[in-house]
């Protein structure tokens, strides 16, 4: 017998944690469909991060999205936060599985937790947000660059190149390496990334079929969240080289979104927050992002990009 099943293609980046995700996506659909993964090295994977981020945000994103556009593939998975604010025309995000947990950990090298390094440590990230708010708590500390892939990163670390590093706990979550994470930091001083943990399914804007088939991963809330968080961003013209943060949580139909601008030593920083019906989750977005412009983001999110290099 001649099966039924409908054949899907979903491409993704080639790295570790990026294969570890679009398993998930998979597996999240086989039920449904037969899949396919393609992966793909983006020009971002041939740059160290902190170069693509100075180049632009869709390097991890923007020959995948084309295979997409081309019928290569029939579904793209992405790291929500690797996602420009607009996607390119004739693609729409279809689903956001459920969010991994979207704080920030740090890994010290001799167990340290963040309160407890000395003065003088040495910590890895290459994220302006990420080393604005180290510096913002901790202005006694040096944060300096650390490129490559999580494991790279953390072998390095024991190498002694650094005395800790801050990762996102998602990535290593899905790498199931967990259990090297020193301390889990509160969103209360070290805000994540927009769209830190979730995943983005994009497909065709008007393949119905496929966007039928992938609503099978969507989980509502975090799709809600990750709208808010990308209306702000979008707002905010930010893009990928300033210190911006924010978090979205939905709670019995209400959602609330925290968010923040920093000046890239940490010298300044500029917070807002605002809750909403969950189904207003743009219009939140939109209006945490007015409050901060109107406190001066805009000039923060410029000076941030002249120290870049813009």
């Amino acid at each position: 017998m001649t099966s039924s099943r409908v054949k899907i293609r979903i491409g993704g980046r080639g790295s570790q944690l990026s294969l570890a995700q679009l398993d998930l996506v998979a597996a999240a659909l086989s039920d449904r469909a037969e899949v396919e993964i393609v992966s793909y090295r983006t020009t971002g994977d041939r740059l160290s991060r902190l170069d693509a981020a100075m180049t632009g945000k869709d390097l991890f994103t923007r020959e995948i999205d084309e295979a997409l556009l081309d019928g290569q593939i029939d579904v793209a998975v992405h790291s929500l936060k690797d996602v420009p604010s607009r996607l390119p025309e004739g693609l729409v995000l279809a689903a956001v599985p459920p969010r991994e947990d979207p704080s920030d950990v740090l890994v010290s090298r001799d167990g340290d937790s963040f309160a407890g390094l000395p003065a003088g440590s040495c910590i890895g990230t290459s994220s302006p947000r990420r080393r604005a708010q180290v510096l913002s708590a901790r202005p006694d500390l040096e944060v300096t660059d650390a490129r490559g892939n999580v494991d790279t990163r953390i072998r390095r670390l024991r190498e002694g190149r650094w005395d800790a590093l801050v990762l996102a706990r998602a990535g290593l979550a899905r790498l199931e390496r967990l259990a090297d994470v020193t301390e889990v930091l509160p969103a209360s001083w070290m805000l994540p990334a927009i769209g830190q943990g979730a995943l983005a399914v994009v497909t065709r804007e008007g393949d119905d079929r496929i966007r039928g088939l992938v609503a099978e991963a969507d989980h509502r809330d975090s799709h809600r969240e990750a709208l808010a968080e990308r209306a702000l961003l979008q707002l905010l013209e930010a893009g990928c080289r300033a210190p911006v943060a924010g978090l979205a949580r939905t709670r019995g139909g209400r959602m609330r979104l925290c968010a923040a601008v920093f000046a890239p030593d940490g010298s300044r920083s500029l917070h807002e927050e605002a809750e909403k019906d969950s189904e207003s989750a743009v219009e939140l977005g939109f209006e945490v992002a007015r409050r901060l412009l109107a406190l001066g983001a805009g000039d923060l999110i410029t000076s941030s990009r002249t120290d870049a290099g813009a």
